[in-house]
């Protein structure tokens, strides 16, 4: 049962139990934003605490607190959590650290976390080791040092496990009006995405923004987007870190090229989480959002007085999910009638400065480019910081296309810091969104152009830690093909004195392979286009068998990879790449989240590199898509019957030709306590 968190974060009454500094600026802190509500001190030896009358206990309060800041040692704070759920406070902060944070110079901190939980029973409590929160709806905030936070009427929520960078974020001058600040902390009880669920359920918060370390429950995470999206609330993140699946010795090159950050990728993905790379553009995606919201198209135009301008513009969505479309035939039109022939006209628009100074010049100018199926208007202008009197109508001439068009348009500086604080107010009340910095803008808008719905389906659970063992490859292409999956036909010979009689059953050319090694072409234990008679000294070059025989796969259009990874923080990683020898050489993937469904995966395969050749380059033949799809779904379909053992599975090469696809080569790592 989701815990009720809005006593917490909107309270009308809080409590600071502890002394000292920390204590004392929360309370100046609670009358800075003008908190209305009642204000408590609990303190055994303090009588007065920043004029406060305090009280020995926490049971010495008149009433419970709605949020109580606990400000003690760690020790304390255990049972100073179980007496305010004893009393029925509303929620707590605990400020403390040396709990999980603390394991590798402490063993103790993971029992004092279990202990800090099982003390605060059904109340929330948010952290430990966090400052806690800021409301600047509501004025209500138990906050310990300064911050740069306004009393807002509407506004974006932010939250970070960080207390540092939740500072750092609030003492923003982008002009993004900040609703909440939330500090996460340890979270041992109450996690980023249960937080971010609740806070929701306050219609004056437009968007989400998040600074991500973990995830943790994938099913919190997944509720959160479901709802956002019934709400029509855009969510943007940071995510940070990299997976320690990535950090294993892997067998298979999928687990290689598909660890470090590929399973939090797929997961925002299939969340429909905006993600972006950094904080400047996590504060300038989520004020994008927060004024226009997700955007209808990522089809962008760029209004400059410059030809430099206009290059950059082009040059920064060079590789991201936007475009600058050719200019239409009534958009050509109305420009020349603006600008005269002496300007070229294109989108990126360089309109020179003909029409400067002249605020209803630069509007007729300037509207075309803000045409319906522009999802976002740029208009690019640095405003010097030294006399920015004489572009006073650049901001007049953007207000009047945004007021004229309708559409989202924004007023973007190259540099950040030329972006006047005044003027950005003077745009926001326009309805402009002051962007700043150009690479930021262009990831802002992607970032806003590609929010969407969350996949109905959860991703398949990782499942518990598991002891795997490596399965020979005759033994794991059995196990696939008992999935519907193609193998070459072929025969296992025990000894090198058998071949003879495997090679007659076969048409050559042939494939000989000794069993037992994950990297067999790295050992010598592959030779490839034999003949029958050539099979004895090919193995004896090898060592010692069993040996696998196989006729050669012809009519080969492209060799894929297909694999899939257990990641312990996301669930089952499942990619789709150039294989053979591509596979390091272009590192041509894409992963994607089990289950997926097939029209995920034939969009999958048709990001890569290599598609041009499944789907049949300069007139010769594709491969067989839909053989190609099928043998992803039988992968699928294996990992989602022994979910609970399979560690790694990868087909490479998959030989696809225009006929069907064929596993030339398979492995399977997994517990062997799962039947095949």
């Amino acid at each position: 049962m989701a815990r009720d968190l809005s006593r917490l974060f909107r309270p009308a009454s809080v409590a600071v139990i502890g002394g000292g500094a920390w204590c004392s600026e929360i309370i100046r802190q609670t009358r800075l934003m003008g908190f209305a509500g009642r204000i408590d001190v609990v303190h055994p030896k303090m009588p007065v605490v920043e004029g406060v009358q305090a009280v020995a206990a926490v049971e010495d309060l008149d009433t419970p607190p709605d949020a109580a800041f606990v400000g003690v040692n760690r020790f304390a704070t255990v049972d100073v959590v179980a007496r305010l759920s004893r009393i029925g406070a509303g929620g707590a902060v605990c400020f403390a650290s040396g709990f999980s944070e603390a394991l590798a110079e402490d063993a103790s901190g993971s029992d004092l976390q279990a202990r800090l939980v099982e003390a605060a029973g059904a109340m929330p409590v948010l952290g430990p080791n966090c400052y806690g929160f800021i409301n600047a709806l509501d004025g209500a905030l138990l906050w310990p040092d300064q911050h740069g936070c306004k009393p807002v009427s509407r506004g974006v929520a932010i939250l970070t496990q960080s207390s540092n960078i939740a500072i750092n974020l609030t003492m923003q001058r982008r002009g993004l009006p900040i609703a909440y600040v939330v500090a996460c902390g340890n979270m041992a009880q109450t996690g980023q995405a249960e937080i971010a669920t609740a806070l929701l359920d306050d219609p004056r918060v437009t968007v989400i923004a998040l600074h991500i370390e973990g995830f943790g429950d994938i099913a919190a995470w997944h509720a959160l987007a479901t709802k956002a999206a019934e709400r029509g609330v855009p969510l943007v993140a940071v995510k940070v870190g990299r997976s320690d699946q990535a950090r294993r010795a892997a067998v298979s090159h999928t687990a290689s090229l598909a660890g470090q950050d590929a399973g939090a990728e797929a997961l925002l993905k299939r969340l429909g989480i905006a993600r972006v790379a950094d904080l400047p553009t996590l504060l300038e995606t989520a004020k994008l959002l927060h004024m226009v919201g997700p955007l209808s198209s990522p089809e962008l135009s760029s209004i400059s007085c410059s030809g430099g301008e206009a290059s950059l513009a082009a040059d920064a969505a060079v590789g991201r999910a936007v475009t600058f479309p050719a200019l239409t035939d009534v958009q050509a039109g109305a420009l020349r009638a603006a600008l005269g022939p002496m300007v070229a006209l294109g989108n990126p628009l360089d309109y020179h400065t003909y029409v400067w100074r002249n605020a209803a010049a630069m509007t007729e100018a300037w509207l075309p480019m803000a045409a319906p199926h522009i999802g976002l208007t740029l208009i690019i202008v640095d405003y010097p910081h030294t006399d920015p009197r004489d572009w006073t109508c650049a901001t007049e001439a953007a207000l009047a296309v945004a007021a004229r068009s309708g559409r989202p348009v924004a007023m973007a500086a190259t540099l950040p810091e030329l972006m006047p604080p005044d003027v950005a107010d003077r745009l926001i009340a326009g309805g402009v969104v002051p962007m700043q910095g150009l690479s930021e803008t262009m990831a802002a808008a992607e970032a806003a152009a590609s929010w969407r719905r969350p996949e109905e389906a959860l991703p398949l659970p990782a499942g518990p830690d598991r002891t795997p063992v490596l399965l020979d490859e005759a033994t794991a292409k059995s196990a696939l093909a008992a999935c519907g999956i193609s193998i070459p036909k072929g025969s296992v010979a025990p000894e090198a004195a058998g071949l003879a009689r495997v090679a007659g059953t076969l048409r050559p050319p042939l494939a000989l392979k000794r069993l037992g090694l994950a990297h067999k072409s790295e050992a010598g234990a592959v030779r490839l286009g034999l003949e029958p008679a050539d099979l004895l000294g090919a193995a004896s070059a090898m060592g010692d068998g069993p040996y696998l025989v196989e006729e050669m796969v012809g009519g080969t259009v492209a060799e894929l990879l297909v694999g899939v990874v257990r990641d312990p923080a996301h669930g089952f990683l499942l990619t789709v790449g150039a294989g053979g020898t591509r596979t390091e050489l272009w590192q041509d993937t894409q992963t994607l989240l089990i289950p997926a469904d097939r029209r995920a995966v034939e969009a999958a395969l048709r990001r890569l590199r290599i598609w041009p050749l499944i789907e049949g380059y300069r007139g010769a033949p594709g491969a067989d898509l839909a053989a190609i799809c099928d043998t992803v779904m039988a992968v699928q379909s294996y990992v989602t019957a022994h979910a609970s053992r399979v560690e790694e599975i990868e087909i490479n090469p998959l030989m696809c030709t225009p006929m069907g696809a064929v596993a030339v080569d398979a492995l399977i790592k997994q517990d062997t306590g799962d039947p095949l």
